[in-house]
């Protein structure tokens, strides 16, 4: 139980790099396996976790051996916090920018590419804001957490893409008046 099979040292190299490691692939999948989670994305993140145990344990069942594995990874996650505090432009590089998804009614599909969102998602998204349409919505952006927020537009304004500004459309402004 406190014998280690491997030296100390070794199981904090380990961690180290499936920590950078996983990281990196994070990284590449887009912000909607961060912050949305169906069952295939949970599946996924279950399995991804057994597939790397091996991986910084070398087959060592100890109880000193998993602790040093732990302290491992939560002290990469501590020092790259304050790295990330410390200098904004790795905190960009591991965290990313805010990326806008919808502005002025427009969807930007390169972006739902980008970060591999699906009509649904986004529909999904606009009905948690309280909206049906796009073209209700002033700005919708893609957070670094995965999370979307809507901007909507105020009611009662026309704006050129609604369906209210077409010509012969009758818009009842905030005032009532035709």
């Amino acid at each position: 139980m406190l014998q280690l099979s491997v030296p100390w040292w070794e199981f904090i190299i380990r961690g180290i790099v499936v920590y950078v490691f996983l990281l990196f692939f994070l990284r590449l999948t887009g912000r909607r396996q961060i912050g949305q989670y169906d069952p295939f994305d949970l599946i996924l993140l279950l399995i991804l976790s057994n597939a790397v145990q091996n991986s910084m344990n070398a087959g060592d069942n100890s109880l000193i051996g998993g602790l040093i594995s732990a302290l491992t990874l939560i002290s990469c996650h501590v020092l790259l916090a304050r790295l990330g505090w410390r200098y904004p432009r790795l905190a960009r590089w591991i965290d990313g920018k805010p990326k806008v998804l919808i502005h002025a009614g427009q969807l930007n599909k390169e972006t739902m590419r980008n970060e591999r969102l699906t009509p649904d998602d986004v529909q999904a998204a606009l009905r948690a804001a309280g909206c049906l349409h796009s073209y209700e919505v002033q700005q919708a952006t893609i957070e670094t957490s995965g999370q979307i927020t809507v901007v909507l537009r105020q009611r009662g304004v026309p704006t050129s893409d609604s369906p209210d500004s077409a010509p012969g459309a009758v818009n009842d402004g905030p005032s009532g008046a035709p």
